[in-house]
This record gives C-alpha cells, structure tokens and sequence, in this order.
C-alpha cells in the first residue's frame, strides 16, 4: 500500500501547472473542433454584396393583436437598388408583414418587385428577424429572389442573405443590403 503522504504529494504535483494557470484559464473553453474536420476541412461561406436597395414605405397599417402576437403591415411603395451586376426600380405594391411577438422579437415577411435596367421583374421574398434587445440590435434576413431566365438568371441559383437598416423617419424608406453566398 502506498504511503498516504507521497500520495498526496503526487497529486499536488501533478496539479500544480493547474494551479499556477490564471483563474480565466481554468473557465476558458477549447475551441470546439467538429469530429470531422481532419478528413473533410471546415470553409465557412462567405458573402459578397449583390445590392442594396433603398425603399420605400407608406405608413404602417396596424393589423391587432394576435394569439402569436401584434400584426402589422408596411406597404412597399417604390424605390431603387443597385450592385456589382444589376441596378434598376423597386415597384410600388409589395408589402412588409410583421409579427412582434411577446418576447420584442419581430418577424418579417416582405414580398415585393425589383425591375432591372433592362426591364427583368425580379420578385423578392426577404424574411428578416429583428431582435432589438441584442446589442448591437440584431436583424438578419434570408432573401429568395426569382428571375426569368437570361441574363439574370444566376439568381435563381444562388443563396442569399441581407441586413436591413432604417433610415431617418423623414426618409420614409429602408435601406436593405443582400448578399450573395459564395
């Protein structure tokens, strides 16, 4: 049987490093490693922008309350947009729908027309989370765009993701930016 003294002097030992490490060191996690890195390596997406666009709103239509929460809805009323590979019109008839729910979090549903310079009519479904409580205030989007085939049918094949930004109540518009996945 052991000594209970060497014992205890070899735990206190091999703790030491332990020890002498900073307080945050001890609480700091390693960086989380997915199993399958080392045979399939990990390459986060990457985004470039493909436009922003600054549009344009009437005065909010409030739509009561609901069991999911308070309903509103913002009808889009023109506006422009422009990027790296296409620019033109946002068209009068789209509309924002928004659910604020208990929590602060609203939920957007905007559906809407871009023309293009050479006449394409692009139909845009931006759903955007807006969280006001995170700091900075969070409001991300995903973008589903549908194009005609032809020039502008790359769009049809891609991901998209935006942010959207008000503008100064004067403005009476928003400033949306997408973002191409790469």
């Amino acid at each position: 049987m052991a000594d209970p003294v060497s014992v205890d002097r070899r735990a206190i030992l091999a703790a030491a490093p332990l020890l002498a490490a900073p307080t945050g060191a001890l609480a700091a996690e390693p960086e989380f490693r997915p199993p399958m890195a080392a045979s399939v390596p990990v390459q986060p997406p990457t985004t470039r922008l493909a436009w922003e666009a600054e549009v344009t709103i009437a005065p909010v239509i409030d739509m009561g309350d609901s069991p999911l929460g308070k309903r509103r809805m913002i009808p889009i009323t023109g506006g422009t947009f422009a990027g790296p590979r296409l620019r033109g019109k946002v068209l009068p008839g789209g509309a924002d729908r928004q659910l604020t729910r208990k929590d602060g979090v609203t939920l957007l549903n905007a559906l809407y027309e871009m023309q293009t310079d050479d006449g394409a009519v692009l139909t845009i479904l931006n759903r955007v989370t807006a969280d006001p409580s995170a700091q900075p205030p969070y409001t991300r989007s995903m973008v589903e765009v549908t194009a005609p085939e032809g020039p502008h049918g790359w769009l049809n094949r891609r991901i998209f993701v935006g942010d959207l930004h008000p503008l100064p109540p004067e403005r009476k518009a928003v400033l949306i930016r997408v973002y191409e996945v790469v």
